[in-house]
């Protein structure tokens, strides 16, 4: 798994794009944001469980895992699945927002 900051993806290949396509279809990249907007570009294997890109999103923002909830399509994610579980699309976005306590009227 490998994890980048800012910026885009890297240069292309030549013409053995399409040699290489059905070893790519084993992996997936994943954009994870932040509520401050930052993102936080992911590339891991569709069979990989999520806890692993939702610790190494933690250690990157210097934040407790237990007080990130991961959101993707609206809904919390679950450390044991996987991208290909959720159906995930190369490119998806994961939101990670602050767990809010309290709320009281």
């Amino acid at each position: 798994m490998s994890a980048t900051g800012g910026g885009g993806g890297g240069g292309g290949g030549g013409g053995q794009e399409e040699d290489k396509k059905p070893a790519d279809q084993a992996h997936i990249n994943l954009k994870v944001k932040g509520q401050d907007g930052n993102e936080v570009f992911f590339r891991i294997k569709r069979s990989t469980q999520l806890k692993k890109l939702m610790s190494a999103y933690c250690d990157r923002q210097s934040v407790d895992l237990s007080s990130i909830a991961f959101l993707f399509d609206g809904r919390r994610l679950r450390g044991e699945q996987t991208p290909d579980e959720l159906e995930m699309e190369d490119g998806d976005e994961i939101d990670a927002m602050l767990h809010q306590t309290g709320g009281a009227l």
